[in-house]
């Protein structure tokens, strides 16, 4: 992919090359294996499941249990019924305040194939160490001279008030990849796909680190972020549609940078913006 553009730059390449490091270094020591049946969908810190062990059955239908895995304990819920249990679990989180912000959305809960193998509320993944996955738009002008980029609201439960790409978003349940950047582009800044030009797909960037959902360093965020770039032409602008961006701005690709280099992005998008600059 060629871009008419420098570079990423010598301090955003040490800032990013820490931010690497930090963003992969994997969930902190002594998790439970979660399983449904025999396949390994997440972990628990030992921490929450102290909480949660004198409640295992959940909504009084579904039993949660400690089984040996390769010679250690994990922790088992049915394979029968994967997604209200599952979905039991989360519930039971909330309820002792050990779980992220409810959402009322599902996502999908996969195997260490790829095989989807139940549903679960969005809430809940980083708590339970599910895998997740998400897209972003890098939006860049018609002549890809400069790159829109949005303020996230100060009422966004994550990273509120940073910088972000043009878009960003989770894949939910429902969603192919394609539809989920659809819709999200469409969510987020009004866009169609269909308006734009140049869209080409990146190649995904990992994190996977100790999260604070649910306590501390008690959760695991293990998301593979899939990312495209397009063009905006001139008479095309961002407009929002669902109250989560506080505005839109349209920078230099030399503004941008340096905004990386002072850590005014949120991680994903300074990591896809850092993949998108060295393509």
């Amino acid at each position: 992919m060629h871009h008419p553009h420098p570079a990423v730059s010598q301090p955003v390449a040490a800032w990013l090359s820490a931010l690497r490091a930090a963003t992969r270094r994997g969930p902190h020591p002594g998790r439970i294996p979660l399983r449904l049946g025999d396949a390994q969908i997440g972990s628990v810190a030992a921490e929450i499941l102290n909480e949660i062990g004198p409640k295992r059955l959940l909504d009084k239908r579904y039993q949660l249990s400690f089984e040996e895995s390769d010679g250690a304990p994990a922790l088992t819920l049915p394979a029968e019924q994967a997604s209200a249990a599952l979905n039991a679990l989360a519930a039971l989180l909330r309820e002792v305040g050990r779980c992220g912000p409810w959402r009322n959305e599902q996502l999908a809960v996969r195997d260490a194939a790829g095989r989807q193998r139940a549903t679960v509320e969005r809430g809940a993944v980083r708590v339970l160490g599910i895998a997740t996955d998400a897209v972003h738009l890098v939006g860049l002008t018609e002549d890809a001279s400069a790159v829109w980029v949005q303020q996230r609201s100060r009422t966004k439960p994550s990273h509120p008030g940073q910088w972000d790409t043009l878009m960003g978003g989770m894949v939910s349940a429902r969603d192919s990849l394609r539809d989920a950047l659809a819709r999200e582009t469409q969510e987020e800044a009004g866009l169609q796909l269909s308006a734009l030009t140049h869209l080409q797909a990146g190649a995904a960037v990992l994190l996977d680190q100790p999260s604070d959902e649910g306590g501390a360093g008690l959760g695991h965020l293990h998301e593979r972020v899939h990312w495209w770039s397009a063009r905006l032409p001139q008479a095309v602008m961002p407009v929002n549609q669902n109250g989560e961006v506080e505005r839109f701005a349209c920078w230099s690709h030399a503004e941008v940078q340096a905004r990386l280099a002072a850590r005014a992005f949120t991680p994903e998008a300074a990591l896809v913006l850092g993949a998108f600059y060295e393509e």
